[in-house]
């Protein structure tokens, strides 16, 4: 069972659209950061490590996909805010302490708003979407 689970999140990973798969990005990072808020509020070290290195890696993968060439300087304002939340996440691990955490959960929660929103209004503006309405 859990294989074929694992098979219909790859295809489902696999088969999505850049726009879906930043999304699902952020998506994760912010369920992952939940995670780890959580686990510092119970005291259970280990999940908060887990869950800060998983929030932690799919910032850096965010940093790692940016365009400077063609982001200009909202690339480079994104990449200041994933530098911001990775040292962060850093911090909270180490200290346990969430408020680093909360301050990269909401970061997070506004930049994927801000996608999401985006992301709608250029597909309102394909000619294609104009078509489908």
């Amino acid at each position: 069972m859990k294989s074929a689970y694992q098979k219909y999140k790859n295809t489902a990973v696999t088969s999505a659209s850049k726009e879906k798969i930043l999304l699902m990005l952020y998506e994760g990072s912010i369920k992952f950061l939940k995670r780890a808020i959580k686990a510092c509020e119970e005291k259970n070290i280990a999940e908060r490590g887990m869950n800060i290195g998983r929030a932690y890696d799919i910032v850096m993968e965010l940093n790692n996909t940016l365009d400077h060439k063609v982001g200009g300087e909202i690339s480079k304002n994104l990449e200041q805010l994933y530098m911001f939340i990775s040292e962060q996440l850093t911090k909270s691990n180490i200290s346990g302490d969430p408020k680093g955490l909360h301050e990269s959960l909401k970061i997070l929660e506004t930049l994927h708003a801000g996608w999401v929103g985006a992301i709608e209004t250029l597909k309102k503006n394909e000619p294609s979407g104009i078509q489908n309405k």
